[in-house]
């Protein structure tokens, strides 16, 4: 693919787009993220605190440990977080220096100040609307669709930034101002992870590698969440199967469970930003790939689920790592020396074998779903070498590979919006 071409131009801006810093789970992240700008804006503390938060954001903040507050969780310290110590200029990581006084001044507010906690359904599956008030005045800031877009900044009556939301229908390029991710397709994503200069990228995927390499192994070292990295080394042993999908395990643990370590994210998310990067990083070192090849195969990996996540959208009760373990599995055969036929039958065997699991929200059990992932894009891979293959019609496999995506896609966004309402509904319930 020439440089010229619009779709190369594209696929770069993707990458830097989507590629980019997080400090903690995105969701808490952006809600500590809408805080700290309305605390700007408003020029104080606030008195007072009002978060509406609509369902699928309750789901993904709840459980997770929010990452420099010594272990606080929910929406209400994510906000106190935000408010507190936040820098809204450094967007997802918000909250990544938090001096140790600053600390106890967000539990002390958490103490003092009331926050209200309100679910909304505006239409929008990703919608925080953050209004705090000091005195008389009062700030609203709203983010909707993804993590970093303010729609709506609002002081004492008078609209200080307002952009046009979209039906949530026709939301999939996330904005008009976003590259176009209706031009992505496997075949030209293949093309250009093989052709691209890597000098263009190298930058970005570096950096990545970097990131999450060293909180998959501070994953592996420490104690966080259910250590599931760690069982599985020691109850499988140290292939490079197994070290692939432990890795990635471990580091989703740690930022689940409050490791003060950034991550690169990919379609708004830590968790498959790991499982896209962590796996390939170990399989290139057990295959001595260079670094280009290293490059080669993350840019066909992380375009695979960001393709696979356009039509899904940024949050649904289809668990995200099942993309990302589908787009790791096609990079992991690009490492492994496979061809454009390889790529499409691992990504749809993948597919087929672990889109039934759910996103009940972040917290431990990802750690889990994201080594199944990987297993699936591994398994997916061996399958096709051993001529073996789901095929057209069985289940949710569609015609080809373009097919089964937009399935999936019409699967994760529509077809599990109810399911999405019913697991809402059990985490708020009470039992949980």
């Amino acid at each position: 693919m020439k440089k010229d071409d619009i779709r190369y131009q594209t696929y770069i801006r993707i990458l830097e787009e989507e590629l980019v810093p997080a400090f903690g789970c995105t969701e808490p992240i952006a809600l500590a993220y809408a805080a700290a700008k309305a605390r700007e804006v408003l020029g104080d503390i606030p008195d007072r605190v009002v978060l509406q938060v609509s369902g699928s954001i309750i789901k993904n903040v709840k459980s997770v440990i929010v990452p420099n507050t010594n272990h606080l969780k929910g929406i209400p310290a994510a906000a106190a977080a935000g408010i507190i110590a936040g820098d809204p200029d450094k967007e997802l990581e918000v909250i990544s220096h938090v001096p140790e006084d600053q600390v106890d001044k967000i539990r002390d507010f958490l103490d003092h100040a009331p926050i209200e906690v309100e679910h909304i359904d505006y239409g929008h599956v990703f919608d925080i609307i953050v209004t705090e008030y000091k005195g008389d005045s009062y700030v609203k800031v709203r983010i909707a669709d993804y993590h970093t877009n303010i729609v709506l900044i609002e002081k004492d009556g008078d609209i200080l930034l307002e952009k046009e939301l979209k039906a949530e229908e026709n939301d999939e390029d996330e904005g008009a101002n976003r590259a176009d991710r209706s031009l992505l397709n496997m075949e030209d994503i293949w093309n250009f992870a093989c052709t691209v200069d890597t000098s263009d990228v190298a930058k970005l995927l570096d950096r990545q590698i970097r990131y999450n390499n060293a909180i998959a192994e501070e994953g592996l070292l420490g104690d966080y969440g259910a250590n599931i990295g760690s069982v599985l080394l020691h109850s499988y042993g140290n292939d490079i199967t197994v070290r692939a999908k432990a890795k990635a395990a471990a580091g989703s643990d740690a930022r689940m469970n409050g490791c003060e370590l950034p991550v690169i994210i990919n379609s708004g998310s830590g968790n498959q930003g790991i499982t896209c990067s962590v796996p390939l990083i170990e399989y290139a070192k057990e295959l001595n790939s260079s670094k280009e090849e290293l490059y080669r195969a993350l840019v066909l990996s992380n375009l695979v689920a960001i393709h696979e996540k356009t039509g899904i959208g940024t949050l649904s009760a289809y668990c995200g790592a099942v993309s990302a373990g589908a787009g790791a599995g096609a990079g992991i055969v690009y490492l492994c020396g496979g061809d454009y036929q390889a790529v499409i039958h691992t990504v749809v065997n993948a597919l087929a074998i672990v889109s039934g699991i759910v996103c009940d929200g972040a917290k431990a059990s990802c750690a889990a779903k994201i080594a199944f992932s990987v297993d699936a894009g591994i398994l997916g891979y061996n399958m096709y070498k051993n001529n073996q293959e789901f095929k057209g019609g069985d289940g949710i496999v569609m015609k080809d590979v373009e097919s089964t995506i937009r399935g999936i896609g019409r699967l994760g966004k529509d077809g599990m919006k109810e399911t999405n309402e019913e697991i809402i509904k059990l985490m708020v319930s009470g039992d949980c």
